[in-house]
């Protein structure tokens, strides 16, 4: 069984209850390295736009439903959040 750090869990929620939403799903793809977030199940995303920093964030009818995050792992948590 894998271990958890829950002091690491704890530390995200003000950040996760910041969210505007209240429900959110997730998967990671070690193997490509990238983290998927959304927002909606089921979601159908109708159109999406590449950030600079290699975020694709997806829409449905202009309403944000998710994020995919290319290179997860390489990411750094800001030290002023």
């Amino acid at each position: 069984m894998a271990t958890i750090d829950v002091k690491e869990i704890v530390n995200l929620t003000p950040k996760l209850l910041n969210i505007p939403y209240k429900r959110i799903w997730y998967s990671y793809d070690e193997e490509a390295d990238v983290l998927y977030l959304n927002f909606k199940k089921p979601s159908h995303a109708d159109d999406s736009e590449l950030t600079d920093d290699d975020i694709i964030i997806r829409y449905e009818k202009g309403e944000v439903i998710g994020v995919t995050i290319l290179h997860a792992s390489k990411r750094k948590i800001p030290t002023n959040i």
